[in-house]
């Protein structure tokens, strides 16, 4: 409905309010028109005055003439130190009211108007004002109250009419410009959202800023902004899709082949040979863990990882698992790995996926620190409170660079090292949330990088490990 409508709205509220401006200048305004009505009566009275002083001889019936057309009852003409009854006639009743224009202030002048607009009974007031071009010292007048209320009720009556012409003219004139200024560009913003929204992906929907209205112009520049980093999330899920696609059939088939370099492996294990027998474990293992990474990404695929199968574990064994891996890919780096970590320390979690976890934080410090070509060092400290484990992994690193930081848990956003696909991180705060704990970065400046993974203990209690 057009009332609901803004435009409705802006136009009832225009009309209503021209209306009460009308209203809030209208006393002023019809105290000034009785103060003028009743001047008038008294410069009638003073020429009809003066014309019975010039001929003192007019007859009865002209001075009846001359009071009419005064519209008033008695003149009073004071012109030297005496007052004398120049024109005078019968009055109705006796005097009620006197009113002296000489010396009455605005706030008598209203208070006296609005009186007279709501006083319905007839009266005989009197007058007092000074004569006109000095002819005079002071004049008075009687005359009936209900000709000066019937004049007033009529000046209010056309102060209204005129006051609903211009208040319907001025919200007309409000409309047209509020719908070419306000409402036009409105629509043409909502015009433009569902076209956005029926083909987000598609960029020549995104909205051009054009408003000339200041406050306009800035919510059409924050919504262009807004479906411009929308339309790129799209796609990048998009292509993000298009790639957990792939890579879950790429999965299953490298499963497949390992499954079969695991088998044999199995029989190199029966070597007489000390090297391979030497070999043959860690060959075992690092297979195992490409099969179970194979397994997880067809899950992740799916896009939830695999609940971690808790049992209580030395944490010491799993740490120097990764720095042992570690070291095997990297045989020739200057990078030197230690941990402080009590033995009798245990965690409950899942091996696997706190492999996973430590290998990745542990991978990309490695990384970082053979980028430098300089002798860097790796430390996992572990401790446990009353109610978690704290595992710190600290290196002195460069540190991450600030955009990195932006991002450094989601997935393809956080990559620090060129080439990176910034998984390793976002993968590891995943396994860690998986666990009901929490992977965070304490510290990453030119001294080295710090981060903290927080385990709950839950209802999980050993008292050597305290």
């Amino acid at each position: 409905m057009f009332i609901n409508s803004l435009s409705g709205r802006f136009l009832i509220l225009t009309t209503v309010f021209v209306m009460l401006a009308e209203v809030l200048i209208f006393v002023p305004s019809i105290a000034r028109f009785r103060q003028d009505y009743l001047l008038l009566r008294l410069e009638k009275a003073q020429i009809a005055s003066l014309a019975l002083l010039a001929n003192d001889m007019i007859d009865d019936d002209l001075e009846v003439e001359l009071l009419e057309n005064a519209g008033v009852y008695n003149v009073v003409l004071r012109r030297d130190e005496m007052r004398q009854l120049i024109l005078s006639s019968s009055i109705p009743s006796e005097i009620t009211m006197t009113y002296d224009l000489r010396d009455a202030t605005p706030y008598v002048l209203l208070r006296d108007a609005v009186i007279r607009l709501f006083d319905t009974d007839e009266e005989v007031i009197r007058v007092i004002g000074e004569p006109v071009q000095g002819a005079g010292l002071q004049i008075e007048l009687t005359m009936s109250s209900m000709s000066l209320r019937d004049a007033m009720v009529d000046y209010g009556l056309n102060i209204l009419k005129l006051s609903a012409v211009i208040s319907v003219f001025t919200a007309i004139l409000l409309f047209l410009a509020v719908r070419g200024f306000l409402l036009r560009p409105i629509h043409r913003v909502v015009s433009s959202l569902k076209t956005y929204a029926a083909a987000p992906e598609d960029a020549r929907s995104i909205l051009t800023p054009s408003a000339g209205v200041i406050e306009l112009r800035e919510a059409e520049e924050a919504l262009k902004t807004m479906q411009v980093q929308l339309t790129g999330s799209l796609k990048q899920k998009e292509r993000l899709a298009q790639l957990g696609g792939a890579v879950a059939k790429i999965s299953h088939d490298l499963r497949n082949i390992l499954t079969t370099a695991q088998l044999f492996v199995d029989r190199m294990e029966t070597s007489n040979d000390p090297m391979v027998q030497k070999a043959a474990p860690k060959l075992v293992n690092s297979i195992s863990r490409a099969v179970n990474l194979c397994e997880s990404t067809l899950a992740f695929g799916k896009a939830e990882e695999a609940a971690p199968a808790l049992m209580r574990i030395p944490l010491v064994d799993v740490v120097d698992d990764v720095f042992e891996s570690e070291q095997l890919i990297e045989e020739t780096s200057c990078v030197a790995y230690c941990h402080d970590i009590p033995a009798d320390m245990l965690v409950r979690a899942d091996p696997e996926q706190l492999y996973r976890i430590l290998s990745n934080i542990i991978r990309n410090a490695r990384q970082a620190l053979v980028a430098t070509r300089k002798e860097g060092e790796i430390i996992v400290r572990g401790r446990d409170t009353y109610d978690q484990w704290i595992i710190t992994v600290v290196d002195n690193g460069p540190g991450l660079p600030p955009k990195a930081r932006e991002h450094l848990f989601e997935a393809f956003q956080g990559g620090v090292r060129k080439g990176g696909s910034g998984l390793g991180l976002s993968i590891a705060a995943e396994l860690v949330r998986g666990h009901g704990g929490t992977l965070e970065l304490a510290k990453s400046d030119e001294t080295g990088t710090e981060f903290v993974i927080c385990l709950p203990k839950g209802d999980f209690t050993d008292a050597s490990s305290r």
